[in-house]
């Protein structure tokens, strides 16, 4: 009987230590995402402005003012 709990231990601890081991490089990979995340939002955001500000500029050059102002 007691080498049943032994062994029985012994799974349970070889079992969460792989568990552990797991969840540490899940984390690695949510934390690489998120780090991942950031650079993109930052990237698309320039890139949202970067065209705004062309629009701008072809919105105002088809604007030609009369000569008479």
């Amino acid at each position: 009987m007691a080498d049943e709990h032994s062994r029985r231990t012994e799974k349970l601890e070889s079992n969460l230590a792989h568990l552990e081991h797991q969840v540490e490089q899940l984390n690695g990979v949510v934390i690489e995402q998120g780090k991942l995340l950031e650079r993109l939002k930052k990237e698309v955001q320039r890139q949202s402005s970067a065209m705004e500000t062309l629009e701008l500029e072809r919105i105002k050059s088809n604007n030609v003012k009369p000569p008479h102002h």
